[in-house]
């Protein structure tokens, strides 16, 4: 059985995206740069979503469905200057739209499962001291 496999790339949809002062050029598909000097630390910078209202947003979801039975791997594709980093947090949530669970990432790679009664999740990327980056891909891949 091949495992199943998804990549996650930084879409021109503004309202999930911190603008206050950045500057975001989009020079291809895979590579987004963003820079901005004044955001502080912490900040949630680009959300994803697995679950859309299409009537309000007019966007559809970019993030895959996934269950709680199964492992997943997940590998972060950014660039940065002063080798700062920055975080990936999953938002796990039920069918309510009540945070179920959480899971935060600091490098390039790591595995997890999400709660039983995840219904939807969201990802976020966290400006961990960065001031600019290049954003490639965001790969998400089913483990056995």
């Amino acid at each position: 059985m091949v495992n199943a496999s998804w990549t996650i790339y930084w879409n021109e949809y503004s309202a999930d995206t911190y603008l206050y002062g950045s500057e975001i050029e989009y020079r291809a598909r895979n590579d987004v740069h963003f820079k901005n000097t004044l955001m502080p630390p912490g900040t949630v910078i680009k959300q994803w979503h697995s679950l859309t209202n299409y009537q309000a947003q007019r966007i559809e979801p970019t993030l895959p469905m996934i269950d709680g039975e199964s492992r997943y791997r997940i590998k972060i594709n950014v660039e940065t200057p002063d080798k700062t980093g920055c975080l990936i947090r999953l938002v796990f949530l039920d069918r309510y739209e009540r945070e179920a669970g959480d899971f935060t990432i600091r490098g390039d790679e790591a595995e997890f499962s999400c709660p039983l009664k995840t219904y939807s999740y969201k990802m976020q990327l966290i400006n961990a001291g960065m001031k600019e980056f290049t954003f490639h891909s965001v790969v998400i891949e089913e483990i056995e």
